[in-house]
C-alpha cells in the first residue's frame, strides 16, 4: 500500500536518536592475510541462498534507474571510464531478527518474502575488473536513496577497476521509487510478514516506518545480494563472460544511517553467516560516519529499540575480518563512544579514523545522487545545498575514503596493515583548536596543515545542516602574512602532499588533484 511522504524535518531527531556503536559478537573465523576464506568448496556449500534476480532492467528516456549516473545532479558518462550501469530486481525470503544483549541475532519471524532493487556499476570489460566489489546499503535518511559510497570513493573504484553495488535498503525508499516510476518499481516490497492483528506487530513504529512494512528485512537481503555477486548464477553481472563469478573480494560499505546498519550487521548477523556458511560473505567493512551515540546502531526490527548509547553492542570487536570506522568533524564528538584501540590481531583487525575538517553531510552526496527533478518526481524534498552560514562545506572527504578503500584492500589481499592515526584532540569534551580555529589531530590534509580557511563541522539551517559544516576563507591580508606569495604556498602544499602519499594517507591520483586545486588559490 502506498504511504504518504513524511516530513524530513520531523524524522531527523529520530534518525540519529536511534544510532550508536555495536557490541561484541562471537568471534568469526579469520583467514590469513592475503588468503581468501571463500574457496570454491565453501562457495558451493553456502547456506545463504542466492536470491531470484531479474534484469538488467532496460533504461529508456522515460524509464531509467533512480539515481542513474547520467541523471545525477552532476551527470557522469560512465562509458568514458569504460564502465557500465545496470539495475536488477532481487527477490527472496528474509528472516526478521531480534538482538539479545549478548550474542548475535535470533530469528523473530522467519522467511518473509521481499523484493528490492540493486544498482550495479562495473567495468565494461572483465579484463579491467579488479575482482573487488563494494556493496552498499543505500542511505535513506532523506527518505530516498543516496549513492553516497559511490559519491565519496568512485575515483578510487574506477582507478582500481572495482565494481560498486547499491541496494535499496528501507521501505521508505521503496515508497519513493514507486512514486518515481510505478511501472519500473511496482514489484518492490518490504511487506511485514505479520498481520496487523498479530501482537508481535507493534502498534507504534518510527516516523519513517509503517506497520504494513518491516525495516528488519534488510539484514538477510544484504547477505543474499553479496552471495549472489559471489555466485555462478547466470544472472550475476560480475561473471562477465565466464561461467563463474569473477569476484575475489567483497567489501561492505555504509554511510551514516547505513553505517549504523553495518554495525548491526557486523555484530549481529555476520557471525550467523560465518557459522552457517563456513565463511563470511564480506571480506572487510568500511563503516562511515556512524558510531557511539551518533548513528552507531539501529533497531534490529521496527518493534524494538536500538541498543542504547554506551551499550557494548555498539562497539565493534572480534569481527574476524578487517574493519575501518571513519568519523567526520561533524559527528566525532557525539560519536566519541566509538573510539577504541586500533588492532592488528588476526581476529580483530581494526582501525578508527577521524577526518579533521570534513563535514558529514557533503555536497558530493547530492552531486552524485538523483537529480532534483527526479527527487521531486519521487515526491520528496530536495535537500538544500546551503545552510545559514553559506554553502555546505566543500572539504573533500573523498580523499580520505579513496585512501581508506585502497588501504583496506591491501590489508585483505596482502596483509599490509593500514597506517594508524591519532583522533581529533579533545579536552574536557571540547576540541583543541589551532590558532586558525581548526581542529588538531585526526586525519590531516593540506586544507588544515597549509590552511587558507577555517573549517567547521556543524552549521545551522534546514534539513541536515547541523552536520553539513561550512568554510570561512581567510582574508587577503591573512594569506599574505602567512605565505607572502603563491609560490611559497604551493611549495608548502606540495611538501604536505608528498608526506601524505609516502605515509599512505593519500592516493597518487588524489595527490595530483589536490595539487591542481592548490594552484587555483590566489595569494597576492
Amino acid at each position: 500500500m502506498k504511504r504518504a511522504a513524511r516530513s524530513l524535518g520531523a524524522l531527523m531527531a529520530w534518525t540519529f536518536a536511534v544510532a550508536g556503536t555495536v557490541g561484541a559478537a562471537a568471534p568469526a573465523a579469520s583467514a590469513a592475510p592475503g588468503s581468501h576464506p571463500a574457496t570454491a568448496a565453501v562457495e558451493d556449500a553456502r547456506v545463504t541462498p542466492v536470491p531470484d534476480v531479474s534484469g538488467p532492467l532496460p533504461a529508456t528516456d522515460d524509464s531509467y534507474p533512480f539515481g542513474a549516473a547520467d541523471r545525477q545532479l552532476v551527470p557522469q558518462d560512465l562509458s568514458r571510464e569504460h564502465y557500465v550501469e545496470e539495475e536488477f530486481v532481487v527477490s527472496g525470503t528474509a528472516n526478521v531478527y531480534t538482538w539479545p544483549e549478548t550474542g548475535p541475532a535470533v530469528v523473530r519471524t522467519p522467511d518473509a518474502p521481499y523484493t528490492t532493487r540493486v544498482l550495479v556499476r562495473r567495468p565494461a570489460n572483465g579484463a579491467r575488473f579488479s575482482g573487488n566489489v563494494v556493496v552498499e546499503m543505500l542511505n535513506p535518511s532523506n527518505l530516498f536513496d543516496l549513492n553516497i559510497g559511490w559519491a565519496v570513493a568512485h575515483r578510487q573504484m574506477i582507478a582500481n577497476g572495482d565494481a560498486w553495488v547499491g541496494i535499496t535498503a528501507k521501505p521508505i525508499a521503496v515508497d519513493a521509487l514507486q512514486t518515481f516510476d510505478p511501472g519500473r518499481y511496482g514489484a518492490l516490497s518490504f511487506a511485514n510478514p505479520l498481520p496487523l492483528d498479530d501482537p508481535l506487530n507493534c502498534a507504534t513504529v518510527a516516523a519513517d516506518s509503517s506497520r504494513l512494512t518491516e525495516n528488519g528485512l534488510v539484514w538477510d537481503i544484504y547477505s543474499q545480494v553479496g552471495t549472489w555477486l559471489r555466485s555462478d548464477d547466470a544472472s550475476n553481472p560480475l561473471r562477465y563472460r565466464s561461467t563463474e563469478s569473477q569476484v575475489e573480494r567483497a567489501y561492505g560499505f555504509g554511510y551514516s544511517q547505513t553505517g549504523g546498519y553495518l554495525v548491526n550487521y557486523i555484530n549481529a548477523v555476520h557471525p550467523l553467516v560465518v557459522e552457517s556458511d563456513g565463511a563470511p560473505v564480506y571480506d572487510a567493512y568500511l563503516v562511515a560516519v556512524a558510531g557511539g551515540g551518533f548513528a552507531g546502531a539501529y533497531p534490529m526490527n521496527q518493534c524494538e529499540p536500538a541498543p542504547p548509547a554506551g551499550d557494548p553492542r555498539r562497539q565493534i570487536h572480534d569481527a574476524g575480518v578487517p574493519v575501518m570506522r571513519i568519523m567526520s568533524q561533524s559527528d566525532y564528538l557525539p560519536g566519541i563512544g566509538s573510539r577504541r584501540p586500533d588492532s592488528d590481531v588476526p581476529g580483530d583487525r581494526y582501525r578508527h579514523y577521524e577526518m579533521a575538517g570534513a563535514g558529514h553531510a557533503t555536497p558530493d552526496e547530492l552531486y552524485y545522487s538523483a537529480q532534483p527533478a527526479d527527487i521531486l518526481r519521487a515526491d520528496r524534498s530536495v535537500p538544500p545545498m546551503s545552510c545559514d552560514e553559506g554553502p555546505r562545506s566543500r572539504f573533500p572527504s573523498a580523499i580520505f575514503f579513496d585512501a581508506a578503500l585502497r588501504n583496506l584492500d591491501l590489508w585483505v589481499r596482502e596483509g599490509v596493515a593500514p597506517p594508524r592515526s591519532e583522533p581529533i584532540e579533545v579536552v574536557d569534551g571540547a576540541p583543541v583548536l589551532d590558532r586558525f580555529g581548526n581542529v588538531r589531530g585526526g586525519l590531516r590534509s593540506p586544507y588544515l596543515d597549509v590552511p587558507t580557511s577555517t573549517w567547521y563541522g556543524t552549521a545551522t539551517g534546514a534539513s541536515f545542516c547541523f552536520i553539513a559544516g561550512y568554510e570561512r576563507p581567510f582574508d587577503t591580508a591573512t594569506l599574505t602574512e602567512l605565505y607572502g606569495n603563491e609560490g611559497v604556498y604551493i611549495r608548502a602544499v606540495r611538501a604536505s602532499i608528498n608526506e601524505l602519499v609516502d605515509e599512505r594517507w593519500l592516493t597518487k591520483d588524489d595527490a595530483r588533484w589536490l595539487f591542481r586545486e592548490a594552484t587555483r588559490v590566489d595569494i597576492r
